[in-house]
C-alpha cells in the first residue's frame, strides 16, 4: 500500500471528540482513508452514532432517517488511492467524486434549508493542502479536494447576511492512526524508529514543512472546533490551512 500523508489528516473520532467535549450538537463523518467505501457515523450531543456508508445516495437516506436536522455539519469523509494519471479509469474518477464531494453535497443540501430558518449553523468540508498542491501521482483526489473549496465558498456565498458559516479546513501531513501505523511499519522495515522515519519525510518529501513534524489529530480538529463555535461568527468562505506550513503562499 502507498500512502499519501497530505490528507490522510483528520480522519479519525478526534473532530467529533472535540465537538462532543464542547457539547455542541453535530453530524461528523469520521472515515479514515484510504478506502474502499465511505464508511461513517453521525456523532450527536451524546457522541453515539451508527454505522452508515455515506459515499452513496442509499447511505445518505439512512442517515437523514436517523437524524433530520443538524446545526452542525463537519463533512469529514474521503478516500485516496495512488495511480498514474493514464491508468484511472472513468469509474475511479467518478467514484471519488461520489465519495468526496457528493457526500458533504448532499448532507448540506439537507440540513442548510434548517439552519438558514433557524439564522444559525455550521458547515465544514475537510479538504486538504492536496487541494492547493495537487499530488501528481492521484490526480483524481486532488481534483476533489479543489472541488470541496469550490462548493463551500459557492455554499457560504448564497448565506450572505445570515448566522451560517461554511468554511474549508486543509489539513496537512497528520499522525492519524492509519498513519501511525505506517510510519512504524515502514520504519521497522528500514530499520529505522519512527522519530528517525519522521525527521527524513520531512526532510526529503515535505522540505517546505515549517513545523518539520506530523501535526496530530487533535490540532486538526481544535480548527475544526474553532469554526464550528460561537467565536468564529465572523469566518466564512475560507480556506484555513492546518498544514505545518507545507503551502509556501503568504495568504
Amino acid at each position: 500500500m502507498q500512502w499519501h500523508p497530505g490528507s490522510s489528516a483528520v480522519r479519525s473520532h478526534s473532530p467529533a471528540r472535540r465537538l462532543t467535549d464542547q457539547a455542541l450538537s453535530s453530524s461528523v463523518d469520521p472515515t479514515p482513508h484510504p478506502a474502499p467505501e465511505g464508511r461513517g457515523s453521525p456523532c450527536r450531543r451524546t457522541g453515539s452514532g451508527a454505522g452508515l456508508t455515506l459515499g452513496s445516495a442509499e447511505g445518505f437516506e439512512l442517515l437523514v432517517a436517523q437524524l433530520p436536522a443538524a446545526d452542525i455539519l463537519v463533512n469529514n469523509l474521503g478516500i485516496f488511492e495512488p495511480k498514474p494519471f493514464e491508468q484511472i479509469p472513468d469509474e475511479d474518477w467518478r467514484r471519488f467524486f461520489e465519495v468526496n464531494v457528493l457526500s458533504g453535497v448532499r448532507l448540506a443540501r439537507q440540513y442548510v434549508a434548517g439552519m438558514r430558518a433557524r439564522n444559525w449553523g455550521r458547515i465544514v468540508f475537510v479538504s486538504s493542502e492536496s487541494a492547493l498542491q495537487i499530488p501528481t501521482e492521484m490526480i483524481h483526489y486532488g481534483m476533489t479536494k479543489t472541488a470541496q473549496l469550490a462548493v463551500a465558498r459557492g455554499l457560504a456565498e448564497t448565506l450572505a447576511g445570515t448566522g451560517v458559516t461554511v468554511n474549508s479546513v486543509l489539513p496537512g501531513p497528520t499522525a492519524s492512526e492509519g498513519v501511525a501505523d505506517f510510519v512504524a511499519q515502514v520504519a521497522a522495515g528500514q530499520g529505522l524508529d519512527a522519530a528517525a522515519f519522521e525527521r527524513e519525510f520531512f526532510r526529503s518529501a515535505r522540505p517546505s514543512s515549517l513545523i518539520q513534524r506530523f501535526a496530530t489529530p487533535d490540532e486538526v480538529a481544535s480548527m475544526i472546533a474553532y469554526v464550528c463555535s460561537e467565536r468564529a461568527s465572523a469566518t466564512t468562505g475560507a480556506a484555513l490551512r492546518v498544514d505545518g506550513g507545507v503551502v509556501r503562499a503568504i495568504a
